[in-house]
């Protein structure tokens, strides 16, 4: 079978087919498993060819040419890879093969000066609300899986606003925007479907994930339950492609479609297909080898969506935006030389991450855009494309940025407040003082106005980790590569577009600028809300909830209506005590977590 070809039962024909039409449909079924075997992603250096098919489909009268009846709102597919560093792609001069994203990319437009959080729920909220990690009290870490916490209930989500106007809204992939309770769940935030997990990481085959010893569950989800007929070793990567293919191969191209694609690949565990090892068997960094084996399989599952797109009519009317959610962490295999820091911090190799846009409906393909752009951005640019309109009063962090991207005008950013994190480990040394009475400098923060980036408190790994560390050639020239930072230092400031890599700090030769940066920080901070970190909670474990990850929040002093009398009380909680003998009669017990399936 083709990599990414769909596989089990047939998706159920689209509404608008008609009866007589199933024959062709099936015929052309093989078709499309013919093509997928012809034109895949058969060699490294193939590209992305124009499929026969679809004009062929377009005569049969299954699907309309996009080009003639086509909606006039486009088709939003927006890509979000896992923890990819900012050199993991092949037109960064990775060793690592990505012919799909080069192809992409070359004939879209790059995104060279582009943003996002050090870390995977920060970089979610954002591009789901457009607003700053302050705005929504996610200013600190990850939402936990433990935690009675998720995305603020208050903020309209982008498939809130793209659903006003007409589209079909589907997530595939990682939510990690928190679940404790059902309204926070990817169906209840504007979501016509789900199918993906709902933490930030787990096995890419049996889809178990343990928080702590003890704290162990299932996490695949199709809408609001747990997809136990998916639990079959399907590698997630190509799981949730064959579930986009399903998707474009049931929705009418006519309408529009929002497609949310966040693909679990590349974060850890390192995991991946044996036959994606054979290429980099020169790699003698066990983690390099099979961080490379996961991108070259994202990378071909890329390939078969954008082959799905064009096979079922939707490319030509299509916006695909590809992103990393941030940035690479070395020990996990991932590289973001020759930029500063990991994922995690607030050095360059943390926020700037791998972007582009592709899109026949550009104005100026084959082009690179060097003009800022953050991951909030892509709320009021995508709204906007999709003819909906944003609410006034609503104060949004994110600038619509389409015409920068498409013909190369100036960008309405001029700043991006990476983040305040009041809670995050003090740096000893900051103080008032050293923020000249404007800014205590002792807490985590990072802020980009122009060509100036100011960082406060405890920034976070602050090395460069060149290609050699992942080679045989020994740790020296790495070793050479270490700083130690200086005792006291609590503030740094950069030139990121003369200095992208922050080798020179600039604070003290320039206080004038240091303080008009602080003063902008605490300007953002009197805006910010509070920050909303609470500590676990012991009903979160799967073993409460059937062996699931799940909602496990229930609102406590419900008002129970009185019964009717106490013959009919009686008997309800006879009948409650039968249910629960006969739920926690049959344990199913695998991967040491037990679930009961009542």
């Amino acid at each position: 079978m083709a990599p990414g070809a769909p596989a089990g039962p047939a998706p159920p024909p689209p509404a608008w087919v008609g009866p007589g039409r199933m024959l062709a449909m099936g015929a052309l079924a093989a078709v499309w498993v013919l093509s997928l075997l012809t034109y895949g992603y058969l060699s490294w250096g193939q590209g992305l060819e124009e499929e026969e098919e679809g004009p062929l489909r377009a005569q049969s009268g299954e699907i309309p040419e996009p080009s003639t009846s086509a909606t006039s709102q486009p088709h939003l597919i927006f890509i979000l890879a896992d923890d990819q560093g900012f050199r993991d792609v092949g037109y960064h001069g990775s060793e690592i093969k990505t012919p799909t994203l080069d192809k992409l990319a070359a004939e879209g437009v790059k995104l060279e000066n582009y943003y996002v959080q050090p870390i995977c729920t920060p970089s979610r909220s954002q591009f789901i609300t457009g607003k700053y990690q302050i705005h929504t009290g996610l200013q600190h870490s990850i939402i936990r899986p433990t935690q009675p916490n998720c995305l603020p209930l208050d903020n309209a989500t982008l498939p809130q606003k793209l659903k006003e106007v007409g589209y079909s809204t589907h997530m595939v992939g990682k939510w990690h925007l928190g679940f404790y309770r059902k309204e926070c769940m990817p169906t209840k935030r504007g979501f016509d479907t789900f199918f993906g997990s709902l933490l930030g990481s787990g096995d890419y085959y049996t889809h178990y994930k343990c928080d702590s010893p003890g704290m162990c569950g299932y996490d695949l989800y199709e809408n609001d339950n747990a997809a136990w007929d998916y639990d079959n070793g399907i590698y997630s990567t190509q799981m949730y492609t064959q579930r986009v293919q399903q998707i474009l191969a049931s929705h009418d191209p006519r309408k529009p479609i929002f497609l949310y694609i966040a693909y679990q690949a590349v974060h850890s565990p390192l995991q991946a297909p044996g036959r994606y090892f054979e290429h980099y068997r020169s790699i003698i960094n066990i983690n390099r080898r099979r961080y490379a084996a996961m991108l070259s399989c994202l990378d071909e599952a890329i390939n078969n969506v954008t082959l799905a797109l064009k096979t079922y009519g939707f490319y030509n009317n299509s916006i695909i935006i590809y992103s990393s959610d941030n940035g690479g962490q070395p020990t996990a295999g991932g590289s973001n030389w020759p930029l500063r820091g990991s994922k995690g911090t607030y050095w360059e190799g943390g926020i700037r991450a791998v972007g582009f846009v592709h899109s026949p409906l550009l104005k100026n393909k084959g082009t690179v855009c060097k003009e800022l752009v953050h991951i909030t951005d892509w709320y009021p640019t995508l709204i906007s494309l999709a003819e909906g309109q944003i609410d006034e009063d609503i104060q949004l962090d994110g600038y619509d940025v389409w015409e920068t991207i498409s013909e190369g005008l100036r960008s309405p950013r001029v700043d991006i407040l990476h983040n305040i994190d009041p809670i995050y480990t003090k740096a000893k040394n900051g103080s008032w003082a050293a923020g000249y009475g404007i800014w205590n400098t002792a807490i985590q923060s990072a802020i980009r106005v122009q060509h100036w980036k100011l960082l406060t408190g405890n920034p976070g790994y602050s090395d460069w980790v060149p290609p050699q560390s992942f080679s045989n050639l020994g740790p020296n020239r790495w070793h050479n590569e270490r700083i130690t930072l200086s005792t006291g230092k609590s503030v740094w400031l950069f030139n990121i577009t003369a200095d992208p890599y922050e080798r020179v700090d600039l604070s003290h030769r320039y206080p004038g600028i240091v303080k008009q940066l602080l003063r902008r920080l605490s300007q953002f901070n009197k805006t910010a809300v509070p920050v909303r970190y609470p500590p676990k909670d012991p009903r979160s474990n799967p073993r409460l909830n059937g062996g699931v990850w799940g909602p496990w929040y229930k609102e406590e002093y419900k008002k129970k209506k009185p019964s009717k009398n106490k013959a009919e009380k009686k008997q309800k909680k006879s009948k409650t005590k039968k249910k629960q003998q006969k739920a926690g009669s049959f344990p199913n017990c695998r991967a040491g977590v037990c679930h009961y399936r009542g």
